[in-house]
């Protein structure tokens, strides 16, 4: 069961900004709503005038003698007021700080996966605190913990930049990285895709493979009609490459067996009329 918080005696907030009837001075400079001076005036006089332009008057500088005045519309100025400091707070950065922890006899395979932790973290724009932790003898080998931390800015000093250097502390050393401009700019994802669509060399590669193989359009146009003829079932396909004594050969391999046979019986009775 939950602890109920405990009762607030304090009095809420209230607005100490003195308005209209809560301003008690025997008189004030005046500032009208157009930002004009118009002087110092009883402050019975300077309500009237404020309440004749339906307006409030506000004191704004409760310090000055006499204090200072001005005549405006308060529930919209306290409006204005709230969204600028929202605005403000929108636009302010917020840093989080993330933090992991390392062996100084830590093992490759798990330095590699904290590593790759250390990297998302950075490239989500988060500071890194980064922490050998020492047991029993060895905090008498801090060389160890520094060789560590040394190599691990070594390897992502694209994405981050030291900005504590390692300290030890009792058991505990520790560095601080942050991310580096080009993570904070944006350029460092960019590089990064690029090189997921195109690695190193295989753009170029490319590109050469396409300059040496050109596309020939007549072999194409060639291959699409003899599989059209093999699928139609029109017979044999002559070959691509033809000698200058083929053409007769050709002819009647595309021909089919009907006619072929009528051919050469129209042959053999020509020859007998002109013996």
């Amino acid at each position: 069961m939950p602890v109920p918080r405990r009762f607030d005696r304090r009095p809420p907030e209230r607005d100490t900004t003195r308005i209209n009837e809560r301003i008690r001075v025997p008189e004030v400079r005046l500032i009208d709503d157009e930002g004009n001076q118009v002087g110092v005036l009883k402050t019975p006089d300077a309500l009237v005038f404020a309440q004749e332009r339906d307006l409030d008057l506000v004191e704004v500088a409760p310090e000055a003698r006499p204090p200072v005045c001005r005549v405006l519309d308060y529930s919209k100025y306290k409006y204005e007021q709230a969204q600028k400091v929202k605005q403000a707070r929108k636009h302010q950065q917020q840093i989080t700080v993330r933090e992991i922890k390392f062996r100084p006899k830590i093992a490759e395979h798990d330095y590699d996966t904290k590593k790759h932790h250390v990297e998302r973290f950075l490239r989500h724009k988060d500071k890194v605190k980064v922490t050998i932790m020492f047991r029993g003898r060895e905090v008498t080998h801090p060389e160890r913990g520094t060789a560590i931390l040394d190599r691990l800015a070594e390897e992502l000093a694209e994405l981050g930049v030291v900005e504590q250097r390692p300290i030890q502390e009792g058991r505990n050393m520790t560095m601080m990285m942050a991310p580096s401009k080009a993570v904070l700019s944006g350029k460092a994802d960019a590089g990064e895709a690029a090189d997921e669509v195109f690695p190193a060399g295989e753009a170029g590669d490319v590109a050469a493979t396409a300059l040496a193989s050109p596309l020939d359009e007549e072999a194409v146009q060639a291959v699409e009609t003899a599989e059209a003829r093999a699928a139609s079932g029109g017979g044999a396909v002559a070959p691509a490459d033809t000698g200058p004594g083929d053409d007769d050969a050709s002819v009647s391999a595309e021909q089919p067996p009907g006619e072929q046979a009528s051919g050469d019986t129209a042959d053999a009775s020509a020859d007998t009329a002109v013996s």
